[in-house]
């Protein structure tokens, strides 16, 4: 009993030891995931579509908080645009929470808040909810493969935005 007791003890401070590595060399990918989202957030603010879509790979797909789905970096590119300029503009800001980058794979998992703004950045918010987001790093750079969005809140215009069921 003695024996596996230990070896329990050992194990569990092994896998914490482990655990810990993983963490403090996850913690650069996490700042840079959480750099390009701030960078990203800017540019969709600034209505700068090229710098926002630079944070897509080209065959990224989105499910919008209402339901409705797009696939490739062409088709959010054109989401963007067709908003562009308009007096209802809705202007989508990230706000990240958690963002877990796995210790085997280029992969990470970022969830958070989202909120549409009417017209700029500081705008009322009429639509919210909550995303995550699956980043990959190609190269030397993490871009966006796959948003979820879903909408849970809304107010004034947003009300009359249709969900997809």
């Amino acid at each position: 009993m003695k024996t596996v007791t230990s070896f329990l003890v050992a194990a569990a401070l092994f896998g914490s030891a482990v655990a810990g590595d993983s963490v403090s060399s996850s913690a650069p990918a996490r700042a840079a995931i959480e750099s390009a989202r701030s960078e990203q957030n800017a540019a969709i603010a600034r209505n700068d579509i090229d710098a926002g879509a630079s944070y897509w790979t080209d065959d990224v797909t989105i499910c919008r908080g209402l339901g409705s789905q797009l696939a490739g970096k062409a088709a959010y590119r054109q989401l963007f645009a067709q908003d562009f300029g308009s007096p209802s503009q809705i202007v989508y800001q990230r706000h990240p929470e958690q963002v877990e980058v796995s210790g085997l794979w280029p992969l990470a998992f970022e969830s958070g808040l989202w909120q549409g703004h009417l017209g700029k950045k500081t705008g009322a918010v009429v639509i919210s909810g909550r995303y995550s987001a699956q980043w990959v790093k190609r190269g030397d750079r993490w871009l966006i493969r796959s948003e979820v969005f879903v909408a849970l809140q809304g107010s004034g215009v947003g009300l009359q935005m249709t969900a997809v069921p």
